[in-house]
């Protein structure tokens, strides 16, 4: 049975293949090259992805994601498309689902929300909920460098805090936008902002997510 992960993983490398390797995408300073360098190295080198984290080895960390970049472009979207290498935790269904659904989706959307004739995805209501879950639960992570507090809205009612303190922003849309508003791609998420014309505008500016 296909997974949430699984499906993003191949959206993912078709978005990354059709738009070629020296595309612009949401992740600053980085082309497609280099987004599909970093998925590669996320998979293939987790010694080295803890730098996403790890200040002390981010150096590491880019320096192993520049030599898979140096690969050709080609090699690195069949590396995505195939998955991790075996005894990968990866490649255990559940971690993979658990590790990979948002981090897969996010970089598919940083890919087409990059291009000036993007339009917006339409998500499963299934799906939707997938993302909301994870959120609610990395909300407080992703939300840990607010300057504002922070609350996230969906839809149908439900709320999460992922910051607190005042004044409040009210974030409001789709998982799916929520998503990408989180991971730090404010200008790029549909969403709706209610609170304090400068406290949004901070927000705005701020740097959410991992």
């Amino acid at each position: 049975m296909s997974t949430h992960a699984k499906r993003e993983r191949l959206l993912l490398a078709d978005l990354l293949e059709a738009a070629g390797s020296d595309a612009p995408t949401l992740c600053e300073g980085w082309t497609t090259r280099e987004l599909a360098a970093h998925v590669v190295m996320r998979e293939r080198r987790m010694d080295a992805a803890a730098g996403v984290l790890l200040g002390a080895l981010r150096e590491r960390m880019e320096r192993v994601q520049a030599e898979f970049a140096a690969k050709p472009y080609e090699e690195l979207i069949q590396l995505i498309r195939t998955g991790p290498p075996r005894m990968s935790p990866y490649g255990i269904k559940q971690i993979d689902e658990a590790a990979n659904t948002v981090e897969f989706f996010v970089h598919a959307e940083d890919v087409r929300r990059a291009q000036p004739d993007w339009t917006p995805r339409e998500l499963d209501q299934v799906f939707e909920n997938a993302l909301w879950s994870r959120l609610e639960k990395a909300s407080r992570l992703l939300g840990r460098r607010a300057p504002v507090g922070l609350v996230l809205r969906r839809a149908d009612g439900q709320t999460a805090v992922a910051h607190r303190g005042t004044p409040v922003v009210t974030v409001s849309g789709e998982p799916g936008e929520l998503t990408i508003f989180m991971f730090g791609r404010q200008d790029a998420a549909q969403v709706d902002l209610e609170g304090d014309k400068d406290a949004i505008t901070r927000l705005n500016e701020a740097k959410l997510g991992l």
